[in-house]
């Protein structure tokens, strides 16, 4: 009889398939490593299974523990997978941008699932980190993977995806691209493949938002390169342990609409029901081979995950056209918004030392309703006039002291080619208003008016 012990006994060795008609034009073969092949239908069943084991060797995790991860999804699922064939249990917090249906997939493989903000630093206690490592520190006989910082990431990938990948293509392959997120999978498979031949070129895929490209080609860690985006699982606000920036030899940046509409021809023209980081892998890794790449190269594309995380986002038409990604309505971006004003126009700050009675009076007399706190050359809060009305009524004595005391967290900094209807969406009673720089590294705000305004013409 022919069958396996465990369901994790299945992970690994999916297929390569070749892309056909959405490489048109482009020189050499490419080939996708379709990872919804796995069991957990992703390529994070590779580290869920390794980090456990790895953490069982080492004495980290003992019968009956639980784990406790953060996850954009996939990686909760591997792990899950594991935990149910080895018995332990299993909490993941989650960012509240991820889909639905991967928080519905973790809970019903039995994990509990706990959702936290997405827009806030990584050590504000309230990210999905933070939550986690919390948990970690108060429950007993628990285990913190951290997929980011914990190496039988890469290993995983360099014991397994790189080797697969080498013997599948016949040692023939000129070029490895791949999503950048934990940095597992490009740093250990790529890992692999140059060791075999130091010539093959790592491509490495991030998205707007995210601080990989800049910190690869600079050096610098810029905050300035952070800001809120869509696409799931690829970039970071932060410099993962497994990101071995000498083993990525480019980086093409994608942004959230080419990624979604690259993802649905994936699923029409290739028969490839995948993930929106999916389409970002292709969508990037087409771009540098159009320019690279020549006659009887082989390029090898990782597919991490599979459609069914998406039918409410990426395969749902009504929300790919509210979110200008489908044609159906010609939407302006925060480029035009900035682009309309006076190039002189500076961005209106009070400073935290301010008092409130004088950030009245020059709120009254601009004729604006919020406004960003400065500390320095840093922007540190934000002030309403609905808030500073709230606490006058209250506490009118507050009128004397500094703006600090009743600051609101900062507005969101977007991207510069976000469409009205995605900017009007991060606008809400949380957030009054959204900060964007130029590509003169100049910030301005875009209010509630400015959209209006630009959606009247």
């Amino acid at each position: 009889m022919q069958y396996y012990n465990s369901i994790v006994d299945t992970i690994g060795d999916t297929p390569l398939v070749k892309l056909n008609k959405v490489t048109k034009g482009i020189k050499g073969t490419i080939l996708a490593k379709v990872e919804y092949f796995n069991p957990g239908n992703s390529v994070k069943d590779r580290i869920g299974i390794k980090m456990i084991e790895d953490a069982e060797k080492a004495g980290i995790l003992r019968s009956g523990g639980t784990i406790i991860e953060g996850t954009s999804g996939n990686t909760g699922m591997g792990l899950a997978l594991t935990a149910i064939a080895k018995g332990y249990k299993c909490i993941f917090t989650v960012s509240d941008k991820q889909s639905q249906e991967k928080i519905n997939i973790l809970r019903a493989v039995g994990a509990e699932v706990i959702v936290c903000p997405t827009n806030v630093a990584p050590e504000d206690p309230r990210s999905y980190y933070s939550v986690a490592r919390r948990l970690n520190q108060e429950i007993p006989n628990s285990f913190y993977p951290n997929q980011y910082d914990n190496l039988s990431n890469a290993a995983a990938h360099y014991e397994t995806t790189g080797p697969e990948i080498w013997a599948q293509t016949e040692g023939k392959v000129t070029h490895y691209a791949c999503g950048v997120g934990t940095g597992g999978t490009i740093c250990g498979a790529g890992k692999y493949l140059k060791e075999q031949n130091a010539n093959v070129v790592t491509v490495g895929i991030d998205t707007y938002g995210s601080v990989f490209k800049k910190y690869k080609e600079t050096g610098v860690f810029d905050e300035n390169e952070i800001y809120p985006y869509l696409t799931e699982g690829i970039g970071e606000d932060i410099l993962p342990k497994n990101v071995d920036f000498s083993l990525i030899d480019h980086f093409i940046k994608v942004t959230d609409k080419d990624a979604a509409v690259m993802t649905r021809r994936l699923a029409r023209e290739e028969g490839m029901f995948v993930g929106w980081s999916c389409g970002s892998a292709v969508y990037g890794a087409l771009e540098y081979a159009r320019e690279h790449m020549k006659e009887g190269d082989v390029m090898v594309i990782i597919l991490p995950d599979h459609g069914t995380r998406y039918l409410n986002k990426i395969y749902n038409d009504t929300w790919m056209k509210d979110h200008g990604f489908l044609e159906a309505r010609d939407f302006a971006t925060a480029r035009d918004i900035v682009h309309s004003r006076n190039i002189s126009d500076r961005l209106l700050t009070v400073d935290t030392v301010m008092k409130v009675n004088d950030a009245v009076r020059l709120l009254t007399k601009e004729g604006i309703s919020q406004i960003p706190v400065t500390d320095g050359e840093q922007i540190v809060g934000s002030l309403t006039d609905s808030k500073i009305l709230g606490q006058l009524i209250e506490r009118p004595e507050i009128r004397d002291s500094p703006v600090s005391e009743l600051m609101d967290p900062p507005f969101k900094f977007v991207g510069l080619d976000n469409t009205l209807d995605v900017l009007s969406s991060l606008i809400d009673k949380e957030n009054k208003a959204l900060l964007v720089r130029d590509e003169l590294n100049r910030v301005h705000i875009i209010t509630q008016a400015d959209l209006l305004s630009a959606m009247a013409g």
